[in-house]
């Protein structure tokens, strides 16, 4: 099992290179088997197609970033990672400029299992606010904030929560 999940953490993580590179539209799973040094058979035992290892990217992306702010020992620190881990996000600055579809697509709220997973991470961190921290969130996709800016915004939104 142990290697299993090494194998798709790997081809994760190349799947993320090979976005961060060509965008989402132009990426292949042959590139992707490539960065994860792995054949395309296995990239084909994790995953049926290129769009399930992209849900699967994305969900391992949300929970990477939930779990970091809920290791933030105040509410404006978690704010303040979760603000970085986007705005600094090199596959999601590759998108906007390369697959804005699928940016539409990703900042459209829906009921879609990973949006649920969302709000009920940020439900569970801040609460009746997490309506605004998601939007706040949201808006870095397209304008993503320099270090300086998010520490700054974490504090001004931690203080209104």
């Amino acid at each position: 099992m142990a290697t299993h999940q090494r194998s798709r953490s790997a081809i994760l993580s190349g799947a993320k290179i090979v976005i961060t590179e060509v965008g989402s539209y132009e990426s292949n799973m042959l590139d992707i088997a490539a960065r994860a040094q792995v054949s395309r058979a296995t990239v084909y035992n994790h995953f049926s197609d290129k769009e399930e290892m992209m849900l699967s990217l994305v969900e391992s992306e949300i929970t990477r970033i939930m779990d970091l702010a809920k290791k933030a020992p105040t509410k404006r620190d978690a704010l303040f990672a979760l603000s970085t881990e986007i705005s600094q996000d090199l596959a999601l600055a590759k998108m906007v400029q390369t697959d804005p579809l699928d940016i539409a697509k990703f900042v459209t709220v829906t009921d879609h299992p990973l949006w649920r997973l969302v709000q009920e991470s940020l439900n569970a961190l801040f609460g009746e606010s997490a309506g605004t921290v998601l939007h706040w969130l949201i808006g870095q996709i397209a304008s993503p904030l320099t270090t300086a800016e998010s520490a700054r915004q974490a504090d001004q939104v931690a203080r209104a929560l």
